[in-house]
């Protein structure tokens, strides 16, 4: 593991973070988790590009491109052989008081990576109690607020599951803690709208232009109807569900294996989309 500190590539038992941090006392910060593959990252561009829409959507100086492109080039020269692993870019409101407030100080950047293993090939899933607010001041916004994603994604693990489910406040279906979600009605492709509290996923986009989705607010009682689910994301790519709740499928379904094959041809085509 290699770890970039506001432009110094430091080892991981030494590098120091304030403990006045914004990201750490308030969670005033947001990050990007980028695939490696062969000590190659991906999609890099449309990574900073979220980056900087999360950064200015909470308020905070948009990052200088540059500056992370370099760091990211550090990180990766310095941990060439990882077969595959997360790129982990993390900007935060800096050292401030210890309230609500942000300092003058400027951000935090931390660029760090991590071998990790590859995920299996179909998961199960559960549906959480709790639910997402779309009209929420940081809906959409990739944050480092994650206390809720930690507590719901401890919830599905309890039961038998490796990402939970949200809805909305409405009760429409939303998105896993860390993953969109995909489902197949009648051969038809449908993944919920972002109008509906779910981030915008850079693998969701990628599946959405090269090979179609209908974007439409689904009600979370017709999960338990879906033909085929699968969920996208970074290091997941186009994953197949074999349980929803207490509900079996069969995995992988048509649809689900033939969008995986077109992600997988298309990604290894172009590491930069």
């Amino acid at each position: 593991m290699k770890i970039w500190l506001n432009g110094v590539l430091q080892d991981p038992a030494a590098a120091g973070l304030s403990p006045l941090d914004h990201g750490l006392t308030t969670g005033d910060g947001v990050f990007e988790t980028v695939k490696i593959v062969d000590g190659q990252p991906f999609a890099v561009s449309k990574h900073l590009d979220r980056l900087v829409r999360s950064a200015t959507g909470l308020g905070l100086p948009a990052p200088d491109r540059d500056q992370v492109e370099r760091a990211i080039a550090e990180v990766v020269k310095a941990d060439p052989d990882i077969a595959f692993g997360r790129l982990r870019i993390t900007y935060t409101g800096g050292v401030s008081p210890l309230s609500s407030d942000r300092g003058s100080n400027g951000p935090t950047l931390v660029v760090a990576t991590q071998p990790i293993e590859r995920p299996a090939p179909s998961t199960a899933i559960v549906t959480v109690p709790w639910v997402r607010n779309e009209r929420s001041a940081v809906a959409g916004l990739k944050t480092t607020s994650y206390a809720e994603n930690v507590r719901a994604l401890a919830y599905a693990k309890e039961r038998g599951g490796s990402e939970a489910i949200f809805a909305n406040t409405v009760g429409d279906l939303c998105e896993g803690t860390g993953s969109n979600i995909f489902c197949v009605y009648g051969g038809e492709l449908v993944t919920p709208t972002l109008e509906s509290g779910a981030l915008a996923g850079v693998t969701r986009a990628l599946v959405i232009a090269w090979f179609g989705a209908v974007e439409r607010d689904v009600p979370l009682a017709r999960l338990a109807e879906a033909d085929e689910i699968f969920l996208t994301s970074t290091t997941r790519d186009v994953q197949a569900v074999h349980r929803c709740d207490a509900r079996d499928l069969s995995t992988p379904g048509e649809v689900t294996a033939a969008v995986a094959k077109v992600f997988a041809e298309r990604s290894a085509e172009d590491v930069d989309p």
